[in-house]
């Protein structure tokens, strides 16, 4: 990890520190949101950015390097044979020892393809299932068999593959940053940024797996250690110019990380639009991220419409999209967007929920506006290209 010393020594000028040079932030507060009961643990991150002369909107993202678990090295180089003292070259081509760039450098989860063919090539019958695998025309066969594999599987599962540690790192990709959307207004808060973060954690093949740069923060931080981080500008990602504007914000789970930072702002600034948040997790008892918060600025007007949708509360379960589709609030989500000219914004996961808010804003504007489908779907675009429908997916 940086130390204090190299913070208190680097630059202090607001861009001195980036992707290519992070700041070494303290990590000053780590906090879990979620209560007894929940299958989640999300957390409540406070990285300290006193002195980097770091500045941010709402809507940017920060990007944090992770260090790899050092559990896991071990095992892979229990694996290999080796002490972890052996030199390497690292990501950036300078020598230095195998457990080290193990650590700092590589990404020593998910398999690369380079890794997987130089394995099925050497494996003789023992690997003659990934060869077939790799044929282009079975790529989905192919990520279906290695989902939730790491290379230590391989590494155990093939004893008799050999790889010398120069070969092996070879084979790995560089450790890549991670981004997380900013929870809070630099407005409020002007020496922190506030992160709203879902912890990995889950088995696969009888092996307990851990999300890279999530246990990294939640678990493996201490006192005295730093997080490199940058901030990642998402101008796409910005509330209305007009603080008149009206907004209408989905963000179900961590989804509503950049939501709480709006709200901040909006609060902060005396903006006077109106706020409307959809907010959605499993369970109220035990996964209502930001409870008190969000209700206070309920309370004191600030977030004019607030609605819940707890999927696991009921038998049938209720998600975001369909509260939006509730009559009164399909009616009004309606006026906003066509009277009123809000903004229109989601965030979180891509795969589903994004796709379902998204045909549902669709439905809304056909039935509430009186569209045929592809009269819905132009009116859909033109939000688009007049920035009034913002997407922030993952």
């Amino acid at each position: 990890m940086l130390n204090e010393t190299a913070a208190a020594t680097a630059p202090s000028a607001a861009s001195a520190y980036s992707r290519k040079n992070p700041f070494p932030a303290p990590l000053a507060v780590n906090r879990k949101l979620t209560g007894d009961g929940s299958e989640k643990d999300t957390r409540h991150f406070e990285l300290s950015l006193k002195a980097s002369g770091l500045s941010y909107e709402c809507g940017d993202s920060i990007g944090i390097f992770p260090k790899n678990d050092p559990a896991l090295v071990d095992e892979i180089l229990h694996a290999l044979h080796a002490s972890g003292d052996e030199t390497v070259p690292g990501s950036d081509g300078a020598q230095k020892s195998l457990r080290a760039a193990l650590i700092t450098d590589y990404q020593i989860t998910q398999p690369s393809k380079q890794f997987i063919q130089n394995l099925a090539e050497r494996g003789g019958e023992a690997t003659s299932l990934l060869r077939e695998l790799l044929d282009p025309l079975r790529k989905g066969d192919l990520d279906e068999y290695l989902w939730g594999m790491e290379y230590v599987d391989f590494l155990v599962d093939h004893p008799s593959i050999h790889f010398a540690p120069e070969d092996f790192v070879k084979l790995l990709r560089k450790l890549q940053p991670r981004l997380y959307s900013i929870a809070s207004s630099q407005k409020a808060h002007a020496e922190a940024v506030h992160l709203t973060i879902a912890v990995v954690r889950y088995e696969s093949h009888g092996r307990q797996r851990k999300g890279v740069a999530s246990t990294f923060l939640a678990e493996r931080i201490g006192e005295n250690d730093r997080v490199p981080v940058f901030v990642h500008v998402a101008k796409g990602f910005r509330l209305p110019e007009d603080g008149n504007t009206p907004i209408i914000m989905v963000g179900p789970g961590t989804g509503v990380a950049p939501f709480r930072a709006y709200l901040q702002d909006r609060k902060a600034t005396g903006a006077r639009g109106k706020n409307w948040l959809f907010f959605g997790e499993q369970r109220a008892k035990s996964d209502f991220l930001y409870e008190e918060e969000f209700k206070a600025f309920q309370a004191d007007g600030l977030l004019t419409r607030f609605d819940t949708a707890f999927s696991r509360d009921q038998a049938h379960k209720i998600y975001v999209q369909n509260k939006m589709l509730e009559e009164q609030n399909a009616a009004e989500i309606w006026k906003w967007i066509n009277e009123e000219g809000a903004h229109f914004f989601v965030c979180g996961d891509a795969s589903r929920m994004a796709k379902d808010v998204d045909a549902a804003l669709h439905k809304i504007i056909e039935q509430q506006g009186g569209k045929t489908p592809e009269e819905a779907a132009a009116y859909v675009e033109d939000l688009k290209k007049t920035k009034r429908y913002k997407r922030d997916v993952y």
